[in-house]
């Protein structure tokens, strides 16, 4: 149900955002060089750059659910959230002899992280304390007990009773409706119901929102991003952490190119080699680099060497299909009008094979370098102790999820730097992209 919330609330941005720039503030966003000067953009790639306004939107938009799903403090629009604060209902014990009681229960529902030894700036949290109530008269006695935000709580109304569960007292109704062990009542503080042993249950209202366990609210996440920087974790500050895992993938990025290019061009080229690798490439593209740990670490143990192994044979098929895919793509007339001018077969290579084939190779380059990043985090599970993808690792064992953000925020940024600065290098280094 909350995910087809926020897919709602992104569709709903994305059309609302599109409607406003195209209608209202076309004549500030066409573009101007080449693609203005084309008869026919639609279908062409090349046509279309990016609308900064709506990535900017898009990343406000994203940012705004991240604020309405969780319990931040941020003064933005918030979905309903958890109930917090005191809630009572009443039961009804009856006897074997047919007689009744009712009694209050009396619950204080408390934030979920103010009940840690230590709170998030390593101050003693202070314990919750349970609502001040009259025992009352009668065989059953009025209660009151703590509950947290998104918990539960299995309530032994017996505690106190004069008549004991076992001495044939049942609860038979909450809030005076029938109930029957098994069964729910669902009130606006959240539900109550019987186990099927019949003892009574609580669990608050959740809303919308999300607990921090499970996604902590941005200013969280900046705190904690705040204090890898100054303090670190498991011993090697962040920057650290970071480094080796770009590291690697830059390595294995880098070793699975240059053999994968070459092998890509041989097979687009020559039917000996399209013969000879095509079995070998069709089979292992599929298979995941997660099935390959076992065999990385007894080829090469568990030192650096593994890690950039498994990210260079990530990277390797998808450079040889990239090329061969690149080379295939050349125009054969191309081909034959460098021929016809008597080109040798080393300057079709240079001159027509290579140009044409670079844009195909760039793309591929990028998807290699996600792919990487991607499998980072199984690279470093290979016995490493740095890098974001071992942080994230022992961060989710301990449930740190804030810190398991921290480095995903962190390898998302990343490789979007990354593939920015590819997309560079190919306007750069190839021009002519769309324009031949």
């Amino acid at each position: 149900m909350t995910g087809l919330l926020v897919l709602f609330l992104y569709t709903t941005a994305f059309f609302g955002t599109f409607l406003i720039t195209s209608h209202l503030l076309r004549s500030y966003f066409q573009s101007d060089g080449f693609t203005k000067l084309k008869t026919v953009t639609f279908g062409d790639e090349s046509a279309v750059s990016a609308n900064r306004v709506a990535s900017i939107v898009s990343i406000l938009t994203v940012f705004w659910l991240w604020v309405a799903f969780t319990n931040s403090a941020i003064p933005l629009p918030k979905l309903p959230g958890p109930f917090q604060g005191e809630v009572t209902f009443i039961y009804t014990a009856t006897l074997e002899d047919g007689s009744s009681d009712d009694a209050t229960v009396s619950i204080n529902v408390y934030r979920e992280d103010i009940q840690q030894t230590v709170d998030f700036d390593g101050n003693p949290g202070r314990a919750p304390e349970a609502v001040e109530v009259e025992m009352g008269d009668g065989f059953a006695k009025n209660d009151s007990t703590t509950v947290a935000r998104y918990g539960f709580k299995v309530i032994n109304v017996w505690a106190n009773d004069t008549v004991a569960k076992a001495d044939g007292s049942a609860v038979t109704a909450i809030n005076g409706q029938p109930i029957k062990p098994g069964q729910r009542i669902k009130i606006p503080e959240g539900e109550i119901g019987l186990t099927d042993k019949g003892t009574p249950t609580f669990s608050p209202a959740t809303g919308l929102r999300m607990a921090r366990l499970y996604l902590p609210a941005p200013e969280v996440v900046w705190q904690r991003f705040v204090d890898l920087m100054q303090d670190g974790y498991q011993g090697f500050t962040l920057w650290e952490h970071t480094y080796y895992s770009l590291y690697r993938v830059i390595a294995g990025f880098l070793m699975g190119a240059l053999v994968g290019i070459p092998i890509g061009y041989a097979m687009g080229l020559t039917n000996w080699s399209r013969g000879w690798f095509d079995p070998i490439v069709e089979f292992m593209r599929p298979v995941p680099p997660l099935a390959l740990i076992p065999l990385i670490i007894i080829w090469f143990g568990i030192d650096e060497t593994g890690k950039i192994a498994l990210l260079f044979l990530a990277a390797l098929w998808i450079m040889i299909i990239a090329a061969r895919s690149g080379v295939s793509g050349v125009a054969i007339s191309k081909v034959h009008a460098a021929y016809s001018l008597g080109a040798s077969k080393w300057q079709i290579l240079s001159r027509v094979i290579v140009p044409n084939s670079l844009p195909e190779i760039f793309t591929g380059a990028r998807v290699a370098m996600g792919v990487c990043w991607g499998t980072v985090v199984a690279a470093e599970l290979v016995a490493a102790e740095v890098g974001l993808g071992k942080m994230i690792v022992v961060a989710s064992k301990f449930q740190l999820t804030d810190i398991v953000v921290v480095g995903i925020i962190l390898i998302g940024i990343i490789g979007f730097l990354i593939d920015v600065g590819m997309r560079a290098l190919e306007k750069w280094l190839v021009p002519w992209k769309g324009r031949i």
